[in-house]
């Protein structure tokens, strides 16, 4: 059973929300094991195993909104394409800064107190 500080703390950190240089407000989330499994299918067999291609996407693929209009998870490698274009360089880079420097939840409760 979870304790309930550790549900507490993967509800506060399941979103975010950003701003990039341009002014887009970004909801993000990190991508669950299925939302991986799903950015791999839309991928498809060559584009899954090309490792840039498949980090931008990524990327793209933990918004959730953007400027406060949901946005849906791709299914195919247009949809990803479409994303990244929307989020442009400044949605990107926003997003792999704030991914990068999240604290998990476990990390939290494992340091709680020392």
């Amino acid at each position: 059973m979870e304790s309930p500080t550790r549900i507490h703390l993967a509800t506060v950190t399941a979103l975010q929300t950003i701003s990039d240089s341009e002014g887009q407000r970004i909801t993000i989330r990190r991508l669950s094991a299925l939302d991986k499994l799903r950015l791999f299918k839309a991928a498809g067999p060559t584009l899954a195993q090309n490792h840039l291609w498949l980090g931008m996407a990524t990327l793209a693929c933990s918004v959730s909104a953007i400027n406060d209009v949901p946005v849906p998870m791709p299914t195919n490698e247009l949809q990803v394409e479409a994303l990244v274009s929307r989020l442009g360089d400044s949605g990107i880079t926003a997003i792999a800064g704030a991914l990068a420097s999240e604290t998990q939840p476990e990390d939290m409760v494992t340091h709680a107190g020392n």
